[in-house]
C-alpha cells in the first residue's frame, strides 16, 4: 500500500488575527475548494480511499484517517500512512454542502485509540467500504476495513453514522480464509448488497513477483468472497478474479444486470496501451462471483486532472438515478504544501454508462457537480455542515442534542468563516439563531450573502459562555432575506486565540429570535430516495413517483425539532380506486392519505405527533391489491 492507501485528518488554520475587528475586506481565502466549485468536497481536513453508501436521500462518504505526519524539524515529510487508524465520515443531500461527521476510532489494540479504539485486534483501519441491508425487519450497517494488508474486518451500527461495534473481535477475512492463499496484500475491500439481499466482499492487491512479466500481467491477487446472510460470515470459499495487471482498489456496482469489478491498474514494467499504469480498469460478470472479462478503463490517474499523482483510489455509486464516482487527488496538500507529498483528499465527478454497457473516460475536475437541491435554511443545521471554509476545523462537541458523534466548528479566528450552497430562504427570513461557547471574549458572527464581502444581512453578537463547551443559544435578527443565496457566516474579534465555538443555526420566518418554524417546508417526491421493487419517478399528472406495489416508497431524512406537526400530501390515484399511501416518521405509521380518482388531489393529516430530532420519513404503499396505483407529487408539513 504503502503506495495507496488513505488519508483522512488535516486541519489547515488560516492565522489572521492583527486587526482588532474585521472589516468586509479582511475576510480569509478558501484553501482548495474555491466558492463555486465542488471539489475537493472538503478541504478542513484530509480524507483518502473513499467510499460512498447511498441511504435515504443522502451520501455517506468513508474514508481513510490519513494526517500529516512531521520531520523532526518540524517539516511535513511524505505521507507513511502512521495515522490509518481511523475512519472519516462526511455526507451530503446536494452534493455541494458536506456534514463533517468526524472519525470512526476503528483501531483498538496497543492502545491506539485509547479506550475509545472499537477493534480492539486491529492495529489499522485502512480504505473503507460500507453497505446497509434490512435484517429482521430493520435497516442495518456494515462497515468494512483492513487491518493494514493482513485482512479484513468489520463493524455494525444501527445507522451510517454510528455509534459501531465489532460483532466478531476478531477479523473477517484472513489469508487463512479459504481460497485466499496467494493474495499478496489482503486490503481495499469493496461491498455489494445484491438485489435479493444477498452480500459479496471484493478485496486484495500486489503482485506476487515484481520482477516476473506474467505475474506483473496476471497478478491473480483479486478475490470476491459470499457473505452470509448476517454480512459477517463467509460462506464456502474465495474467488479468484483474474484481473490484468491488478494492483489494488477493488471496486463493485451492478447495472444492467450486469456486475462491473473496477480496480487499479499496477505501475510496474511495461504494460500494453489497454492497461494503462494508474489508471481504473473494469472487467464485466453476468454473476456477482464472476468470472469477469476486461472491458476497458475509466479514470486517469489524478496527475492527468490536477498536476500530482499517486496512487488512484475510486468507488462508483448511484444517487438520484444518476451515476457517479468517487476517488482521491492530493489537491488539498498541494494547495496547503506545494506538493501533495501523499496526502489525499475526495473527489466525485459524473460517470456515465454507453449504450452497449461501457464506461466513458470521467472527466476529473475541480468543478465537480452541481449542487442538486437548494438547503433549507429553516431547519437545524450543523455548523460543520460546509460547502466552503476559510481558516477553520472540526472537532467533536459536548453539546447535546445532535447527531451521533457530534461535531463542533473550531479554531475560529478572526476572518475565518464557513459558507453554504444554495440556501432557499423563499419569502424571506426574520431571525437567525446559533449554538455557540466562548472560554474568551467571544465575538461576531457576520451573516453574508453570496461571498465574504458580500452584503450583511444581520450580525450576531457570540458572548462570553464561560467555557469552550458551555453552550448558548443567541439570536439576531435579519433584514432583505429572500430567494436561494450561497450563505457565508462570517467570523470577527479581537485576539489570536479561538474566539468560540460553533454548533448549529437556523433561520425563522418570527420575530422571536428563531424559536417559531417557518410555516410551510416541502419535498418533491422526485427528489426523495425510491425502494421496492416497482417504484419509478413519472412526468404525468405531475412531475413524481409512482408506488405501483406494496413497499414500494419514497423516502428522505428530516430533522424535526418540534414534534407536532400537519401533513399534507398532493397524490392521485391511477383509476378509480382510492389509492392509500401511509406516512411513517422513524419507522412509525403516523397516518395515511387517501386518493380517490385519477384528478390530483391534497390530503391533509392534522396534529401528527412524531419523534424529533433526525427522522427518516417515508411514504410507502402497504394496502394494494393490484386495482390501483398510487401517484405522489409532493409531502410538506407546518406547525
Amino acid at each position: 500500500m504503502f503506495k495507496k492507501l488513505s488519508v483522512l485528518a488535516i486541519t489547515f488554520v488560516l492565522l489572521l488575527g492583527c486587526l482588532p475587528m474585521l472589516s468586509a475586506q479582511a475576510a480569509g481565502n478558501a484553501t482548495a475548494k474555491q466558492p463555486g466549485n465542488s471539489n475537493p468536497l472538503m478541504d478542513h481536513k484530509l480524507g483518502a480511499d473513499p467510499f460512498a453508501l447511498t441511504y435515504n436521500g443522502r451520501v455517506y462518504i468513508y474514508m481513510s484517517s490519513d494526517a500529516y505526519v512531521y520531520n523532526s524539524n518540524g517539516t511535513v515529510k511524505d505521507n507513511d500512512f502512521s495515522a490509518l487508524n481511523k475512519i472519516n465520515v462526511i455526507s451530503s443531500a446536494d452534493m455541494v454542502n458536506w456534514t463533517d461527521h468526524g472519525a470512526i476510532p476503528v483501531a483498538g489494540a496497543n492502545n491506539v485509540n485509547g479506550s475509545a479504539g472499537i477493534a480492539k485486534w486491529a492495529s489499522l483501519s485502512w480504505a473503507p467500504s460500507a453497505a446497509v441491508k434490512k435484517i429482521n425487519g430493520q435497516d442495518k450497517f456494515f462497515l468494512y476495513f483492513a487491518n493494514g494488508a493482513s485482512g479484513i474486518g468489520v463493524l455494525t451500527a444501527n445507522s451510517p453514522i454510528g455509534p459501531w461495534s465489532d460483532p466478531l473481535g476478531k477479523a473477517l477475512v484472513t489469508g487463512n480464509t479459504p481460497g485466499m492463499s496467494g493474495v499478496t496484500w489482503l486490503f481495499d475491500p469493496a461491498v455489494l448488497v445484491d438485489d435479493d439481499g444477498s452480500g459479496y466482499l471484493y478485496a486484495g492487491g500486489g503482485i506476487p513477483n515484481t520482477s516476473n512479466p506474467a505475474s506483473i500481467a496476471n497478478p491473480k491477487t483479486a478475490r470476491v468472497l459470499r457473505l452470509g446472510a448476517d454480512m459477517t460470515s463467509i460462506v464456502g470459499s474465495a474467488s479468484t478474479i483474474d484481473a490484468p495487471y491488478m494492483f489494488e482498489d477493488s471496486g463493485i456496482h451492478k447495472y444492467g444486470g450486469k456486475y462491473y469489478y473496477s480496480y487499479c491498474f499496477n505501475f510496474s514494467g511495461t504494460h500494453p496501451a489497454a492497461y494503462p499504469a494508474g489508471e481504473i480498469g473494469y472487467m464485466v460478470s453476468n454473476s456477482p462471483m464472476g468470472p469477469f472479462t476486461y472491458t476497458g478503463h475509466f479514470l486517469k490517474n489524478p496527475y492527468t486532472f490536477f498536476g500530482v499523482g499517486g496512487n488512484n483510489h475510486h468507488a462508483v455509486f448511484n444517487f438520484n438515478n444518476q451515476w457517479y464516482v468517487v476517488y482521491h487527488a492530493q489537491t488539498v496538500a498541494k494547495a496547503v504544501l506545494g506538493d501533495g507529498k501523499g496526502y489525499r483528499s475526495p473527489h466525485i465527478n459524473k460517470l456515465v454508462h454507453n449504450a452497449n454497457g461501457t464506461i466513458q473516460e470521467v472527466q476529473g475536475d475541480m468543478a465537480g457537480i452541481a449542487q442538486i437541491a437548494n438547503l433549507n435554511p429553516f431547519t437545524r443545521v450543523e455548523a460543520e455542515t460546509i460547502g466552503w471554509n476559510a481558516g477553520i476545523t472540526t472537532e467533536r462537541t459536548q453539546a447535546a442534542g445532535g447527531p451521533v458523534s457530534n461535531m463542533n466548528v473550531t479554531n475560529i479566528n478572526n476572518g475565518d468563516w464557513v459558507a453554504v450552497g444554495n440556501a432557499d430562504f423563499g419569502s424571506g427570513a426574520s431571525s437567525f439563531k446559533a449554538n455557540v461557547a466562548s472560554a474568551t471574549g467571544g465575538g461576531k458572527i457576520e451573516i453574508r450573502l453570496d461571498s465574504a464581502t458580500g452584503p450583511l444581512v444581520g450580525t450576531l453578537n457570540v458572548p462570553s459562555t464561560g467555557g469552550a463547551q458551555a453552550w448558548q443559544e443567541v439570536s439576531t435578527t435579519v433584514s432583505n432575506v429572500t430567494g436561494v443565496h450561497r450563505l457565508y457566516l462570517v467570523f470577527t474579534g479581537s485576539g489570536s486565540g479561538n474566539l468560540f465555538n460553533f454548533d448549529y443555526w437556523q433561520f425563522s420566518t418570527g420575530g422571536d429570535g428563531g424559536t417559531t418554524p417557518p410555516p410551510v417546508s416541502k419535498v418533491e417526491a422526485e427528489d426523495m430516495t425510491l425502494s421496492g421493487t416497482y417504484a419509478g419517478k413519472i412526468t404525468s399528472p405531475f412531475n413524481g413517483v409512482a408506488l405501483y406495489g406494496n413497499d414500494d416508497a419514497a423516502a428522505f431524512n428530516q430533522y424535526y425539532a418540534y414534534g407536532t406537526h400537519n401533513f399534507s400530501v398532493r397524490g392521485a390515484s391511477n383509476s378509480s380506486a382510492a389509492a392509500r399511501v401511509d406516512l411513517l416518521i422513524g419507522g412509525v405509521n403516523v397516518g395515511s392519505f387517501n386518493f380517490s380518482g385519477t384528478t390530483p388531489s391534497v390530503q391533509t393529516l392534522t396534529n401528527v405527533t412524531h419523534a424529533t430530532g433526525n427522522q427518516e420519513v417515508k411514504l410507502v404503499v402497504t394496502t394494494d391489491n393490484g386495482s390501483w396505483d398510487a401517484y405522489v407529487d409532493y409531502i410538506e408539513w407546518s406547525q
